[in-house]
Parts: C-alpha cells; structure tokens; sequence
C-alpha cells in the first residue's frame, strides 16, 4: 500500500514538476489512522524557484489515486494529505488474507543467497555469545526463504587446527571420558589448555599431533571424529530446543576446505597478490591491515579458510549473495577477506557479500555477560532459566528470541529474563499472548469468516492499515537484513489489536460488522502467527 502510493507520487511528480522516480521522495505516515502525508512541495520549492504552495496545487492536481484514497488535500505552507479510503484498506486486507504469502510476491529472479551462522567451536559448549548469531541467522533465513529466495544455510564450526591438536593429545594420553558429551569435552579442553600452557613437553607433543591430523593419521583421525560427532550431537540437539532449522547436512566446518588451502595460497600468489614478509605469505588490501594467507611454519591460519569458503560458495553453490552472521568483532577481518576476494576476481560485482555484525550480549553490570568466576555461561542454562521463568518452553524461548531480535543489529544489550518474559511492554509474549487471545475468539466464534467489508471505528481502521504494511515490512527485512524491524511491526500490530478489542465489540456486534471484525481478527492472526515464525517463534493458541 505504502509503495504504491510512493509510486503514484512519482508518477505525479513527473507529470506535474518534469521529474522522475526522485530517490528523496518519501511518505510519512501516521498508521493507526491510515493517512499518509508529504512534504514534497516544500522540498522543492528552492530547486524549482516557485512557492511551495503552488508547488503543491499541482502535485495535487497531477495526482491520480481516487482508488485508492479520498481526494487529497493541500494542508499548511505546502503538505500534500491523503486518506486511504476505509473500502479500499478492506480490499487489500481480503486479498492479503487469501494470499499464500500474505501479499508477499515471488521475485521473478529468485536469488541463490548463502547464510553462514552459529558456527560454534567443536568440543565446547554452545554458550551466549552464539545465541545471536544462531537466531539473527536463522531468522534471516526464514525471512529470505518467505520472500522467495533460495536458501543455502552454512554452519560454518571450528573443527579444525592448534586447539585439536591439544585437545586430542590430551584425550589420547587420559583416555576418551566414559560418558561423552559435550560438557567433558569441554572441560577436557580446558584441561589440555592449562597442560599446554604449563606441563613441559606437552606443547610439542600437541603440535606433532596437529601434523597428524592434518597428514591424516588414521588413530589421530578416528579420535578427533569422536570428538566431533559428540559436539554435532550436542549442538544439534540446541538447535532443535531453540526451534533453529540448522540441521547436520548444513554443517560446513573449517575442516571442509582444508584439502583446498594450498590451491588458494598458490592461485593469490600467481596473481601477484601475495609476497612474503618475515617468512610468512601475507596479502596487502588496499587501505586495510596485512592478511598472514600462511604462516612462517607452513600452516594456514582463519584468513585462509574464509577466503577458500567464500570462493567455493560463489563458484560452486553459486551464490548471488553472500551473508556472513558474526559479531561486529570480526569486521575488519570480513573487509580483508572481501577486499581481497574481490581483487582475485573469486568475488564478482554483481555478488553482494554483506557481514550482519552484532552487538555483545551484557550482564546487568553493563559488562559482557560471564559467570561470577568470569567463564562463559553455557547457553542450556540461560534456555532453561527463560523456560523455568516462564513457565513455558515456547513462551521462554519465544521471549529470549525475541529480546535478541527486537534490540537492533548494532547494539549491545542487557540479558533481563525478568523483562524478557513479561507480558507487558515489547516483549515476545506480549507478541504471543496477542495471538492467543486472538486464536482464542476466533474458536468461540466457531466457522470460517469471510472478507472485511466494513471498517468505521478508527481502531478497526488502525488494526487494517497495520495489516497492509506487512509484505513491505518483510521485502525490507529481506533487502537490510535487520529483523528488528519484523520485531518492531509485529508489536505495532499487537497494540493496535489490543486498541481494537477496548474499543469494538466482536462476537456481540451487529451484522454487518461481526462478520467483518471477525475477518480482520483472523487476518491479524495469521499475520501475528506468520511474522512469529519468520522471528523463530512459537505462536501458541492458549497462555
């Protein structure tokens, strides 16, 4: 609705002033009445030498959106209003209803787009600091799925390299634990660590069994896949309590691509793209710190395993767009490994590479969040505080999905399960206890509504007007990849629900309006259920 309007603007604007599709051109909107407003006469005004005023007599005589709006009125120094007429915001809601995406259109090019994320560590424990990329990534895929791309998911985990060859060392020297899960692998890391640190020899034996593993010593290698399938276990059974679609076959570790090193180092080098300083083959950027593509003693290091990965994904998956879902620490090392892709050729233009970096999740201390003794807190136990708190495994995983989502990309946020799991406020069971109450109704009323036919109450006209914006919403979410935005629209829709029921009577109005409000009920439904899932979130029918 807003991108059409947007567009009959433009169009006006080129009958009335001689301009195109004017990039600065914008409608504000006030949506809980369905009026749109903007300033376009005042804005170029200056450019055009003439008074604003008269600017806007022709942007309104130029306009053509009968069918759309009431007939526009020239307000102040030179605002252009509209109102969207209340018959055509209950056309678009039918139609949006009957819609198998809700008014979402496919692409008629879908693109092939590529999301790395979680991408946890093998034998450690998941902990808060994969929370974000694990449901900002899922989240994003589930949005680009919606909008009809091609998904390919990439868990993209540390299964490789130094620490393995402690670890493995260590378990060979002990033995295997007697009951492996990924919580004894994890302290049998960290005791391989201290050993590695401060028992003599231990360091050199651990570094002759990473040349093991990598040469493909055959006990070396039975030892570290045990090691492996354990975590793959663990993680996948995080991923299924979080609701998150990874699955194993997504599962793409460093370990994938290390057949493949040498061959990156070798191609870079024949470019000229690569010379060596203090031993070691290193990449320059322009403008950008050194890349170490291998070290002084042979090895490869995480430089050279992204900028493999990225290659494969652009000529093997063939991705049109690359998503990399990795807090903001890492974004100086996404530009080395996107500047230098891109000078190799590996990185065509017309491939969007793009680093969805976040913010650290914080304590109510305002620090990143650890335990008292400082450690990372595993994430089982901050899911099982949310889920003993809410009294629910949807409604507590539902409110930390939905505090991690709704803070924005670029922020730092406090971990509150207190204000998480309130139903009050912007919360994720506020979103579902909306939903609920709706389900709810819906049952008492018992049958299959038929269309919205009348909207009179300004807050049934708020409530359709929300409704409307939802495909532009998700396209948006789709284009920036920021899902507050999601968030931020399914909150929108939930206060406007809860206005409508204070004010309009439902199951006890007149015909025609039972009908009609018991439709636009359902529409707000299916749209609170439909946004929930694209955010990874269970909507219940019942709290």
């Amino acid at each position: 609705m807003e991108n059409t309007l947007t567009s009959r603007l433009s169009a006006a604007a080129l009958t009335a002033f001689g301009l195109g599709a004017d990039p600065e051109l914008r409608t504000a909107t006030r949506p809980e009445f369905g009026h749109f407003q903007t300033n376009l006469p005042l804005r170029l005004a200056k450019p055009l030498g003439e008074p604003p005023r008269a600017l806007g007599e022709r942007l309104v005589d130029a306009l053509d959106v009968a069918d759309l709006c009431l007939p526009p009125v020239l307000a102040g120094a030179g605002f252009v209003n509209l109102t969207l007429r209340p018959e055509t915001l209950a056309r678009t809601v039918t139609g949006y209803a009957a819609h198998a995406h809700l008014g979402v259109d496919r692409p008629s090019v879908p693109q092939r787009i590529v999301v790395d994320y979680s991408s946890p560590n093998v034998a450690k424990q998941m902990h808060v600091g994969h929370l974000r990329s694990t449901v900002i990534g899922d989240a994003l895929v589930r949005v680009l799925e919606f909008a009809g791309h091609e998904v390919l998911r990439r868990n993209h985990v540390g299964d490789w390299g130094t620490p393995f060859g402690m670890l493995l060392e260590h378990l060979d020297e002990i033995g295997f634990p007697a009951e492996p899960d990924l919580a004894a692998l994890d302290e049998a890391y960290r005791a391989a660590r201290r050993r590695f640190d401060e028992e003599a020899g231990f360091a050199d034996r651990a570094r002759r069994r990473v040349v093991d593993l990598q040469g493909g010593d055959a006990a070396t290698r039975v030892l570290w896949e045990r090691v492996v399938t354990v975590s793959a276990e663990a993680f996948s059974a995080t991923y299924g309590r979080l609701g998150v679609r990874l699955q194993p076959a997504d599962v793409v570790g460093e370990s994938h691509y290390q057949d493949r090193l040498q061959r990156t180092v070798d191609d870079l080098d024949g470019l000229g793209l690569l010379r060596v300083s203090e031993g070691a083959l290193c990449a320059f950027p322009p403008g950008l710190p050194p890349m170490v593509l291998r070290k002084s003693d042979g090895g490869f290091g995480y430089d050279a395993t992204d900028v493999t990965a990225l290659r494969h994904r652009v000529a093997v998956d063939g991705a049109d767009r690359l998503v990399y879902v990795v807090d903001a620490r890492q974004s100086l090392h996404f530009d080395q490994v996107f500047a230098l892709a891109r000078a190799a050729g590996w990185l065509p233009d017309a491939v969007q590479a793009e680093h969805v970096a976040f913010g650290t999740v914080l304590g109510a201390d305002g620090r990143p969040f650890k335990t008292r003794d400082g450690g990372t807190v595993p994430l089982g136990v901050l899911l099982d505080e949310a889920e003993q708190r809410a009294g629910s495994r949807d409604v507590g995983i539902g409110a930390v999905k939905y505090a991690d989502l709704s803070s924005g990309l670029g922020r730092d946020y406090v971990f509150d399960l207190g204000r998480m799991v309130g139903t009050d406020g912007d919360t994720g069971p506020y979103l579902q206890y909306a939903h609920a109450r709706l389900a709810t109704l819906l049952a008492r009323a018992g049958g299959v509504p038929g269309p919205v036919t009348v909207l009179e109450h300004p807050a049934e006209l708020r409530v359709a007007f929300v409704l409307t914006r939802f495909p532009g919403v998700v396209l948006e979410v789709a284009r920036t990849l920021e899902p507050h935005r999601l968030c931020g629209y399914l909150h929108d829709l939930a206060v406007a629900v809860s206005g409508f029921y204070e004010a309009c009577p439902v199951l006890r109005a007149e015909e025609p309006s039972r009908s009609s409000r018991l439709a636009l009920c359902a529409a707000a439904r299916r749209t609170l259920a439909t946004g929930l899932d694209l955010l990874g979130i269970a909507a219940p029918d019942a709290m």
